[in-house]
């Protein structure tokens, strides 16, 4: 490599190429790391999600036998009436409710405020638990009904393991969101994230990135929610 006059670079010319090589390093070195690899994470949740959808979707349209009417199987009865999607009704209000109460913990988090971020978490992950305790619900009511993964008394056998897959596979995601809104709010009340103290899902000094990573996740649960709603509940 020659400069205009023909001849190699002196040395400031070389601290010059080796300052532009690494300005990658100095651009990127605030960056945590544990953001990118959730981005990552949950992009390949999407793919499996979608998967998910496109092939209930296509089994639905594909079925010669006729499928299940969502507004009866998963209606409640209520002061002896029958009330459409009731019980799902709740669980959305529920799940949407807590994504809400999670961008809250998110914001304190970073004024360090210990006690509402604290706060906020743990009632980030009752709404959680509150939603899986329905699911759970939801799920005995139709096992009891006689809904199985190869077959349901309402039409189109293929019901049944769309059903546990699609809402079994999301009600697992909430229920380990659950246990690790548990783990950072001990975290956070302990003041671990303040004093850097060495363990599982600690992070710089200081630093309440945690709980905003944590909370990209709960909010792609919530996400997902509303098409899995959209999708087999009110189709």
């Amino acid at each position: 490599m020659a400069n205009h006059t023909g001849t190699l670079p002196g040395r400031e010319g070389w601290q010059s190429v080796v300052s532009d090589a690494a300005s990658d390093q100095r651009m990127f070195k605030d960056v945590p790391w544990g953001k990118p690899m959730m981005w990552i994470f949950l992009l390949s949740d999407t793919f499996i999600f979608g998967s998910f959808l496109i092939s209930y979707m296509t089994v639905r349209m594909s079925t010669t036998q006729p499928w299940p009417n969502p507004s009866e199987v998963f209606g409640l009865t209520v002061f002896g009436r029958e009330v459409p999607l009731l019980l799902i009704a709740i669980m959305t209000f529920v799940l949407i409710t807590s994504s809400g109460t999670m961008a809250l913990a998110v914001n304190f988090g970073y004024r360090k405020d210990r006690q509402k971020t604290f706060g906020l978490l743990l009632a980030t992950a009752a709404l959680g638990a509150t939603f899986v305790s329905m699911q759970a619900f939801e799920w005995t009511k139709l096992i009891l009904e006689g809904v199985r993964p190869w077959g349901n008394p309402w039409g189109a056998p293929q019901f049944g393991s769309a059903f546990f897959m699609i809402t079994g596979f999301h009600g697992t995601h909430v229920t380990i969101g659950v246990i690790f809104l548990c783990i950072v709010a001990t975290k956070v009340i302990r003041g671990d994230l303040d004093h850097e103290r060495p363990g599982f899902l600690t992070g710089r000094k200081g630093n309440y990135e945690i709980v905003e990573i944590l909370g990209l996740y709960w909010h792609f649960v919530d996400l997902v929610w509303v098409f899995i709603f959209a999708f087999f509940y009110l189709w």
